[in-house]
């Protein structure tokens, strides 16, 4: 007897649109406080919006506000530029 095969959960690229495991992808959070932050574990609570781990996707992703209307709200200048670093951290 062959085991099932786990199914691997797919999320959408906020800026690329491209299907990725979520594994692959990085989180940004709307907690139910209101902030947004990112979201390293992947698990903690609000509403979340994916992106690509590509700073091409998350520039195109601001371009189109994107990110924002994933997570219905608008986003505060000071998380860009966290976000920003945060990918000039993972492309090193």
């Amino acid at each position: 007897m062959a085991t099932a095969q786990r199914k691997i959960p797919l999320r959408k690229c906020t800026g690329c649109g491209e299907m990725k495991s979520k594994k692959e992808m990085l989180r940004v959070l709307l907690d139910p406080d209101g902030q947004v932050l990112i979201d390293d574990t992947g698990k903690k609570n609000g509403r979340g919006a994916y992106l690509c781990k590509k700073l091409s996707c998350l520039e195109k992703s601001i371009k189109t506000r994107g990110l924002e209307r994933s997570l219905k709200t608008t986003l505060p200048e000071g998380l860009l530029e966290k976000l920003r670093n945060e990918y000039e951290w993972l492309s090193e």
